[in-house]
């Protein structure tokens, strides 16, 4: 897995997943013990479907330590908004429609399309990246070519 980018915030939040994840292993334990001393392990589905939730338990274990593990903070003071940037907060309209919104472009593992965090891979994202305010970025996105103008951009 390659270096991602996340606010303070961000690996913040990731260590607390991991941590939550981590605190559910001795639950599991339990719950395959308690399944293994009813009996037949060939034909008791209680202990199969513990077995299976630790498995997934622990793949989500180690993807979270690979994200953390791979997580770099980015230095907000470093942040300029002379052009667009991970974690810069820019204003697009859409030339076609007129429509305006207001996205920070974040890594990954922060993006909630809900609260205006747009992943920086995603093809608006990347579109957008080191362009200035003012320019015109086409943007090839499912529904076709859009064309967004740069409105504003700041931190």
């Amino acid at each position: 897995m390659s270096v991602h980018f996340v606010t303070q915030e961000g690996l913040d939040a990731l260590k607390a997943e991991l941590a939550e994840l981590i605190a559910q292993r001795p639950v599991i334990s339990k719950q395959i013990e308690e399944a293994r001393d009813k009996g037949d392990l060939s034909e008791n589905a209680e202990y199969d479907a513990a077995k299976d939730a630790q498995g997934l338990l622990e793949l989500k274990i180690a993807k979270m330590e690979t994200l953390v593990a791979n997580a770099r903070v980015i230095d907000e003071s470093n942040i300029n908004t002379e052009q667009v940037q991970i974690l810069n907060k820019v204003t697009i309209k859409n030339v076609k429609n007129g429509a305006v919104a207001t996205y920070t472009l974040v890594g990954e593992s922060e993006a909630d399309f809900k609260a205006g965090k747009l992943a920086i891979n995603t093809p608006i994202g990347k579109a957008l990246v080191g362009h200035k305010k003012g320019d015109v970025v086409d943007v090839q996105i499912p529904a076709g070519l859009v064309q967004f103008e740069i409105i504003e951009i700041g931190i």
